[in-house]
């Protein structure tokens, strides 16, 4: 019995950088809530920006953000996940020797960027519309840390390569999509995410499908009854899901 649909937003339900949904499927979403399905959104992005995404059904979802450090039901923090702030400040700082690393402090009021870039700023106000407060100095954020995020117009490989060498031991990092490099507390995940959701909700975890493409979506598989990769996922993920499909749209059709 299918009683929860998750889904991932970049690459899975966003196709193609595409910065708005289809519109199907909010009426996907309304015809899941008529038999009793709950839809969550599970994306790195934040509460605000997901939120706006989901407009005329942004009140009948739940939402798991930050990667699973923020899990949101009727606008109400279920759980989340907190940063050492000492790490925090470490990673910041180490950053600063690469200037093609942009950095987002994400906190449960809102993001911070301590970045001048033009180019970043364009494309984090303009094109995927972040309400994201630039500061001179990240150091100066005296909000605890939900998570910490690293953008490179070149891709993520450099920035993943060195992140993970000097604080792998320390952190969970993962890519999200093909510009971020996350940083995530170790109590959170998308998979916990998904736990502290349904369990809230009285759903079990076994009762459910998901939808991802990338790394950061393998813990959300783990976690789900049923898991989906997309058909053009980052190599490798395929191997954590139970099917793989080319639409989300297409099996929840099937579905109801």
């Amino acid at each position: 019995m299918i009683r929860y649909v998750a889904s991932d937003l970049d690459g899975t339900l966003l196709k193609n950088d595409a910065q708005s949904l289809n519109p199907e499927i909010f009426d996907l979403i309304r015809k899941l809530k008529e038999k009793g399905i709950r839809f969550i959104a599970a994306s790195g992005r934040t509460y605000e920006n997901v939120y706006r995404l989901f407009g005329p059904v942004q009140e009948d979802i739940s939402y798991i953000t930050e990667n699973g450090s923020m899990c949101v039901h009727n606008h109400k923090v279920i759980s989340r996940g907190l940063i050492d702030r000492e790490l925090g400040l470490r990673i910041i700082r180490a950053s600063k020797q690469f200037p093609e690393f942009h950095c987002m402090l994400s906190c449960e009021t809102t993001a911070y960027t301590d970045s001048a870039d033009q180019q970043f700023l364009y494309y984090m106000h303009e094109v995927i519309k972040y309400k994201l407060k630039e500061v001179p100095d990240l150091c100066q954020v005296t909000e605890p840390f939900l998570k910490i995020a690293f953008m490179n117009f070149n891709g993520t490989d450099a920035a993943e390569h060195f992140f993970k060498e000097n604080f792998s031991s320390e952190i969970k990092i993962v890519t999200s999509g093909n510009l971020w490099v996350d940083f995530i507390a170790p109590n959170a995940n998308k998979g916990t995410g998904l736990s502290d959701i349904t369990r809230h909700l009285g759903i079990p975890l076994a009762d459910g499908i998901a939808f991802g493409d990338h790394f950061n979506d393998i813990e959300l598989f783990k976690a789900a009854g049923t898991s989906y990769a997309m058909s053009d996922c980052a190599p490798g993920v395929e191997k954590y899901a139970d099917k793989q499909t080319d639409s989300v749209e297409c099996v929840l059709r099937t579905l109801l």
